[in-house]
């Protein structure tokens, strides 16, 4: 999220009054705010999918988003990503010899 100028302070006061709702809210494990500068990321992990299409129909994510928006200077972006293991296929280690 790229916030117009001085509007960076308001979106923290927005997360800080929400992150322990967030964070509590069913299926939500994990989140984190990433900043810099003007651009935020949230980062959240979820139990499924079904668990953050359910947060995403919430009134509290209604009413943060409400609040949030407004102070955008551009369109937000949003990915779901999946976590990988990287560094545990070991097939190849005899091709070093």
């Amino acid at each position: 999220m790229t916030f117009r100028t001085g509007e960076a302070d308001n979106f923290k006061q927005v997360f800080n009054v929400t992150q322990n709702q967030i964070r509590n809210f069913n299926g939500c494990s994990q989140l984190r705010l990433l900043e810099s500068g003007n651009v935020f990321f949230t980062y959240s992990v979820w139990e499924s999918e079904i668990h953050l299409n359910a947060y995403r129909e919430s009134e509290l994510f209604k009413q943060t988003w409400a609040k949030t928006k407004v102070l955008f200077e551009k369109p937000a972006e949003a990915w779901t990503c999946e976590a990988m293991e990287v560094g545990k296929d070991n097939s190849n280690a005899n091709d070093a010899k």
